[in-house]
């Protein structure tokens, strides 16, 4: 997916709701819509610096169909 426009810099993407991180960069194209709901709603968060470990770091889970595709992977 392309990065949001405010998000440009930014692989990981938090949702404050729910408190899932989103890896922009290789989440499906099925589930693309949740990174725009997440913009709609304005209740994002980026991290500094630009980790997964920053992300886990603050109590945020990568977003499980990511965390099974990551796991596939290896």
């Amino acid at each position: 997916m392309e990065r949001p426009g405010k998000f440009e810099h930014n692989r990981y993407l938090g949702d404050k709701r729910s408190q899932v991180v989103y890896d922009v960069d290789t989440l499906d194209p099925e589930y693309e819509h949740l990174v725009h709901l997440l913009m709609e709603a304005e209740t994002y968060l980026c991290f500094g610096p630009d980790t997964l470990a920053e992300a886990r770091n603050r109590g945020y889970r990568l977003f499980s169909q990511q965390v099974t595709a990551a796991a596939a992977d290896s």
